[in-house]
C-alpha cells in the first residue's frame, strides 16, 4: 500500500501532457543548484515519461499511485547502453586502475551538486591517467542505484521534502541499491585477467568483483566536492549504504564526513 503523503507529495508535481497518439507525464520542477564555471547557478529540473498506459493518463492521485506501483516493474533504467573507456597498456600492465561509475544524468551532464558523481566522474578519469593504465566503466542502467531516471526525479521530490536517499527509493518501491555488475565485470575480465585497484568508496562493488573471481584486494577511496547541497547524501551513503566513512588527516577537503 503506497502511503497518501508520498502520493500527495508527488501528484503536486505531475503533469500529463497529450499527444497524438500517446502522454507526456511531466514531473518536476526539481530545485538543481549546478556548478557553472566555478560558480552555483539553481535550475530547475524536469523529466518526462511517454507513455500510453491507459491507468497513468488520469490527473488525479488513482493514476498517480497507479504510476508509483508499476514503477518497479517497468525496468524504466535499460533503456541505454554502458561502455568502458580504457587507458594505457591496461591488458599488460602490472597494476591498472579502474571505476565502476553509475551514470548520473544530473551530476555528469548537469553538474549538479545534489551528489558527487560528477566530480567523481571526471577525478576518477584523471587518477587513471595520471596512474598510467586503467579503465573507467559508464554503467548506463545504474542511474540512481538502478531505479532509472524518470524514477529518480520521484526520489528527489521525496528527498526536498524531508526524506533521505535510501528512504525515498524504499518509498516508490525500490530496494536501497539494485545495482547489478555482472555485465560489466564480464567485460573487465575479458580485458583483463591481472589485478586491479578499484577507485571507490562503495564495499559493495569491491565484494562484487571478488565474487566474480576477479583479483581485486585494493582499494583507492575517491571523496570530494563536498557541499552544503550534497552533505546529507553523502552522510547517508556512510551511515545507511555501508560506503567507507572519509578519513580526515587523507583529504582535508572532506574531512567534516569522517566527524
Amino acid at each position: 500500500m503506497i502511503k497518501p503523503d508520498i502520493i500527495s507529495i508527488l501528484q503536486n508535481k505531475i503533469t500529463r501532457i497529450p499527444l497524438e497518439n500517446s502522454t507526456n507525464i511531466l514531473v518536476g520542477p526539481i530545485t538543481l543548484p549546478v556548478n557553472l564555471d566555478g560558480e552555483t547557478v539553481t535550475f530547475k529540473w524536469y523529466n518526462w515519461l511517454n507513455t500510453t498506459d491507459a491507468e497513468l493518463l488520469g490527473d488525479n492521485s488513482k493514476a498517480t499511485a497507479a504510476l508509483i506501483s508499476k514503477l518497479p516493474s517497468m525496468s524504466l533504467a535499460d533503456g541505454q547502453q554502458s561502455s568502458v573507456l580504457v587507458y594505457g597498456d591496461f591488458e599488460g600492465s602490472d597494476e591498472a586502475l579502474i571505476r565502476m561509475h553509475s551514470i548520473c544524468h544530473t551530476g555528469d551532464i548537469f553538474g549538479s551538486k545534489r551528489c558527487d558523481c560528477g566530480f567523481q566522474l571526471h577525478q576518477s578519469m584523471k587518477m587513471i591517467v595520471e596512474h598510467g593504465s586503467g579503465a573507467l566503466f559508464y554503467l548506463a542502467n545504474h542511474e540512481g542505484r538502478g531505479i532509472g531516471l524518470f524514477s529518480k526525479s520521484l526520489a528527489y521530490l521525496l528527498q526536498e521534502e524531508g526524506y533521505d536517499t535510501v528512504e525515498a527509493n524504499l518509498e516508490l518501491g525500490f530496494s536501497d541499491d539494485s545495482r547489478n555488475y555482472e555485465e560489466a565485470i564480464s567485460v573487465l575480465q575479458h580485458l583483463r585477467h591481472k589485478p586491479v585497484t578499484l577507485i571507490t568508496n562503495n564495499p559493495k562493488k569491491l565484494e562484487a568483483l571478488k565474487t566474480a573471481g576477479m583479483n581485486a584486494v585494493k582499494r583507492v577511496p575517491l571523496w570530494g566536492d563536498v557541499s552544503s547541497f550534497n552533505e546529507k547524501y553523502l552522510r547517508t551513503k556512510v551511515a545507511r549504504s555501508g560506503h567507507l566513512e572519509a578519513v580526515k588527516e587523507a583529504n582535508p577537503i572532506v574531512g567534516r564526513l569522517a566527524k
